[in-house]
């Protein structure tokens, strides 16, 4: 609905100039619905096929850009027009191994009003690919690049003006796994923090470019819309071992990420899988245009509140929850009180 129907649930009771207008509103929008907003919440289980033993090999892979009016706050009832990479916020984790040969094709739907581009911080090569993807409407374009180095690698879109492409969505990361693969877990997440620059009363959110120059976020979201990983929490068992794959697109804030009733067991800082992981971490920092790999076991049942510790943010939609179920261990946790 307009901005007159969600300030009228605010306004007196009874006041019949304000349903008169709701009345019209609705009448309006009956004769002109326009699109309807859909969710790009990037399903955090979507985590590709790991690599396991297998030795170097071609790998090919396709992103489309996509233009979608997508649902940025369920709760206020608010959207907004992302960019994203095939329809997703963030775009797909695309997962290969150190030794790969990767083609990637990008096409950009005909139906957008943009050029895009990509730019993998995986690749050695001019713009990370993004010399070579510019794509308008309707195009598509290819390149291939060597995997030299493993890690755990944000890409975006690069087009200008990059930071504006970046805010409305369009960034995800390419995991390269070293040789021989990653140990195994019970449960493997993916996740990624963006800041969001909006401006207008209606429920249609509009970008404001003076915001994101200023880098005061007006939303700061996990997985491209305010608290959609909180209402839709990721669930694990007691005992589970759990790799979270996190990265910050940005474009402009670092994330203190943290888990609040828990305890990383292992943080790959700056996404390095190749160096001794730190252990025992509660907070660990990471970059726009960074990532880690934490891994913990849960120990009890809980909702663990995935957040970024500049807490102030979480009243700007930065919020995520694991759920663990299963039987509680009172040596570990329990209410009252020691006798």
């Amino acid at each position: 609905m307009g901005s007159l129907s969600f300030g009228a649930w605010a306004a007196p009771v009874g006041d019949p100039s304000i349903f008169e207008k709701l009345l019209k509103i609705e009448k309006v929008e009956k004769k002109n619905p326009g699109p309807a907003a859909v969710s790009i919440v990037r399903d955090p289980t979507e985590v590709g096929t790991p690599v396991g033993k297998r030795g170097p090999k071609t790998v090919r892979f396709t992103l489309e850009t996509q233009e979608v009016l997508g649902v940025l706050d369920a709760s206020a009832k608010t959207s907004f027009m992302y960019w994203t990479f095939n329809g997703k916020v963030p775009g797909p984790l695309l997962r290969a191994r150190v030794g790969d040969t990767i083609e990637i094709t990008l096409k950009n739907a005909k139906e957008s009003s943009m050029f895009h581009s990509i730019d993998l911080h995986a690749v050695w090569g001019q713009g990370g690919g993004a010399a070579l993807t510019s794509v308008g409407p309707g195009e598509e374009k290819s390149f291939v690049f060597k995997a030299l180095t493993p890690g755990l690698f944000v890409y975006h879109c690069a087009t200008p003006i990059i930071p504006q492409h970046i805010s409305s969505g369009m960034y995800g990361m390419i995991l390269i796994e070293p040789e021989g693969g990653l140990p195994k877990v019970d449960r493997e997440l993916y996740v990624m923090q963006g800041d969001m620059y909006t401006e207008g009363s209606d429920s249609e959110k509009s970008f404001n470019q003076n915001a994101m120059m200023d880098e005061h976020p007006t939303y700061v979201v996990m997985n491209g819309s305010a608290a959609a990983l909180a209402a839709n929490p990721m669930k694990v068992k007691v005992g589970d071992s759990v790799r979270i794959f996190f990265g910050v697109g940005g474009p402009n804030l670092t994330s203190s990420f943290h888990a609040i009733g828990g305890i990383f067991d292992k943080v790959y800082n700056q996404a390095s899988l190749t160096a001794t992981p730190v252990t025992d971490v509660q907070t660990t920092s990471v970059p726009p245009g960074g990532a880690t790999m934490v891994e913990f076991t849960a120990r009890v049942p809980a909702k663990y509140i995935l957040v970024d510790h500049a807490i102030s943010r979480l009243l700007k939609g930065n919020v995520a929850i694991i759920e663990a179920e299963g039987a509680a261990d009172p040596e570990i946790f329990r209410a009252g009180s020691l006798k």
